[in-house]
């Protein structure tokens, strides 16, 4: 063998090696106060190395990534990397009295976020109270060293977090709703990276603009970080091609508007096509019932060419009617798996479990002597299954490993309680109050689980997005009204249906989502509406270990947090 045969031999073992081994990415995030300035008024707010948004990680398919989490702030906080499998290692997740107790103030909790087929854009928040407002950022992970995307690679990567902003503190919000049993405030303003844009007052310096080269192709990272509201987004005069969400890749999808989710992240290509000018880039809430929370403003981006020429006043692009639910559904319900053989599928096709769920929204008593600002002077709640999940004070997880008895129940149940049409007009109010628990879900190891989410009308029908932790699962069907057994499975799509964790289920409507249980360990799983969370919208799901080594829930590391 002469020494070129050696060197291009040497070469081929290095990359083998790049592209087989993982790296170990550290960041650190300290947690602090933060004086912060929007809508002509200032307050502190809680931030990530004093950020907003917070700091973007940075990562390879396949990578571990620790991350030091140092709370110097005044209040508790929890970090959760929403997307991000942790196979076996659910001691990291995040949700707080789930899978940790809280990190207080003065503590720290080294994170150890174990990446593996994720690829694409997700995002980290906290996961405690209503923190993540303003606490959260991106999480990128990029093909592995040696690969590349299944489409031509972009010029650049453009983040979009779509957000909103209060002039009162987050947490005065969340403890006054919570207080008085309605819904909370609205926010004062809906951003775009931070920005309201220049259409709010005090706000038009400080707008967020995005540069472009005519005719390159820029790949937009997006995610709704809104606390409360599903988003549509678009670009004057621009097509978007959709090619990934939940970090997995899609089948390329071309429209001119994007529905969004609270939680779900979208990778969407955009071609610098037009002539050189300004253009919006624009967000508002879409809401299928406005007599909820809901904002009826709009949020604004500047796309600018770069480039000599005299710009004319950005124009807004066409956005869906607030309230048009087929337009989120459309949008929704055409996202397909990519499906190729670089990036297969497995879809279980025999199902061990089968699991009907419903999400209704409730009402309690108050329970003081005066009146509550919900219905008939009731209190909102929220439910899965007629449970409004009631939160322990020590966490699930612990429990669990430990062996504890009386933190949690295991009898949530397969079906709802009681049978009735989820979705007619008027129902009655004696469907309206919840039973209160603490009860998980146990699965087997390698259970093949189908679940159906069942939206009802119960006080008010809305959409919910639903989002799953430690799993991406299979989104095989989805339609308005109630969920038929017998006829709806025919048209489920088995071939190439999209691989997402959050998922918005249409308001009267059902899901159904197919996934594997081979990840052990415990597993929250809530809508990503903020107010239904705190109103029992959540439960758990435990996965037992299985019979290999491999198949193990790993021990917890030596720092977790103390309740």
């Amino acid at each position: 063998m002469n020494i070129h045969h050696v060197l291009v031999v040497g070469l081929l073992v290095i990359l083998h090696l790049m592209q087989s081994q993982a790296a170990l990415v550290r960041y650190n995030f300290v947690v602090q106060e933060t004086n912060y300035t929007r809508l002509c008024s200032s307050k502190n707010i809680l931030t990530v190395n004093g950020q907003y948004p917070g700091p973007t990680i940075s990562a390879h398919r396949g990578d571990t990534v620790i991350v030091d989490v140092i709370n110097q702030a005044s209040q508790n906080i929890t970090i959760h990397w929403h997307g991000v499998k942790l196979p076996r290692y659910p001691w990291s997740d995040g949700p707080e009295f789930i899978t940790q107790c809280p990190i207080q103030p003065g503590a720290r909790f080294s994170q150890k976020i174990i990446l593996s087929d994720e690829e694409g854009t997700l995002w980290w928040h906290a996961h405690s109270d209503w923190s993540r407002a303003t606490v959260h950022g991106l999480l990128v992970i990029s093909p592995k060293i040696g690969t590349t995307y299944p489409f031509p690679k972009p010029h650049a990567e453009v983040p979009v977090i779509l957000g909103d902003w209060w002039k009162n503190d987050i947490q005065a919000v969340m403890e006054d709703f919570m207080r008085r049993g309605g819904d909370p405030a609205p926010s004062d303003a809906l951003t775009i990276n931070g920005q309201p844009g220049d259409r709010y007052n005090c706000s038009r310096q400080e707008t967020t603009k995005v540069h472009v080269d005519k005719g390159k192709t820029y790949m937009l990272r997006m995610v709704n970080a809104a606390m409360n509201n599903i988003m549509f987004f678009a670009i004057a005069n621009h097509e978007l091609i959709v090619v990934g969400t939940d970090g997995a890749y899609t089948k390329p999808l071309k429209t001119n508007y994007i529905t969004i989710s609270p939680g779900q992240t979208i990778d969407a290509l955009l071609v610098a096509n037009q002539p050189r000018n300004h253009y919006y880039m624009a967000a508002k809430f879409y809401n299928s019932n406005p007599r909820s929370l809901f904002d009826n403003s709009t949020t604004t981006a500047i796309l600018t060419y770069n480039g000599k020429y005299t710009a004319s006043p950005p124009i807004l692009p066409p956005l869906p009617a607030f309230n048009d639910r087929n337009a989120s559904a459309n949008f929704t319900s055409s996202l397909r798996s990519l499906a190729s053989n670089e990036h297969p599928i497995d879809v279980p096709m025999t199902l061990t479990r089968k699991l009907l769920y419903t999400l209704s929204i409730n009402t309690l008593p108050c329970t003081s002597n005066t009146t509550c600002s919900g219905p008939r002077g009731n209190r909102f709640a929220a439910s899965i299954n007629n449970i409004t999940f009631d939160a322990p004070r020590t966490s699930i997880l612990d429990a669990y490993y430990r062996g504890m008895n009386g933190v949690y129940g295991d009898n949530f149940p397969d079906n709802p309680p009681f049978m009735f049409n989820y979705t007619a007009a008027n129902l009655s109010t004696s469907l309206q109050t919840p039973m209160n628990g603490t009860e998980v879900k146990i699965l087997k190891y390698n259970d093949t689980v189908e679940l159906v989410f069942q939206g009802t009308n119960v006080v008010s029908g809305v959409d919910h997005p639903m989002h799953l932790h430690g799993y991406s699962f299979y989104v095989v069907g989805s339609g308005f009204g109630n969920f038929d057994r017998k006829r709806d499975p025919l048209n489920y799509n088995l071939v190439d249906p999209p691989l997402q964790q959050t998922i918005a289920v249409p308001q009267n409507g059902w899901t159904a989502i197919r996934f594997r249980a081979n990840n052990p360990g415990v597993w929250f799983m809530h809508c990503h509406f903020e107010r239904h969370v705190s109103w029992g919208m959540e439960m758990v799901f435990i996965v037992r270990n299985g019979k290999g080594v491999d198949a193990r829930m790993l021990p917890p590391p030596k720092d977790m947090p103390k309740c």
